[in-house]
């Protein structure tokens, strides 16, 4: 709970989307403590920031980055991040028109498309 920031919300109630309980970044942040119980090596994260605004994507990344810290690969696919999200990234891929570049020296990897 530490990892993901949602410590303070340990007791509280998942509850129903954008009615009650949770938000949808806390939500999201929640999905990916579920995922770390099995302590994977990599984690496969498809488009983590969809729906949030800046503030609760920066949160989410934030999240993200906490867990690539303990070790873990993350790789994200994201579209359109904001250049703090693009910054916080270690390695990234830009996908278009068939072509691939890639940047080297980075172990969190992000595929723009």
């Amino acid at each position: 709970m530490r990892l993901v920031e949602l410590d303070t919300l340990r007791q509280a109630l998942v509850g129903l989307p954008g009615s009650s309980g949770l938000s949808t970044e806390q939500r999201k942040r929640l999905t990916i403590a579920v995922e770390l119980v099995a302590n994977p090596s990599i984690i496969f994260m498809d488009e983590p920031t969809s729906g949030l605004d800046a503030r609760a994507a920066a949160i989410v990344m934030r999240t993200v980055r906490n867990t690539v810290d303990t070790g873990r690969t993350v790789v994200c696919t994201i579209h359109q991040p904001s250049i703090d999200i693009f910054e916080a990234f270690d390695e990234v891929c830009y996908a278009f028109s068939l072509h691939l570049k890639k940047f080297e020296n980075w172990h969190l990897k992000l595929v723009s498309i």
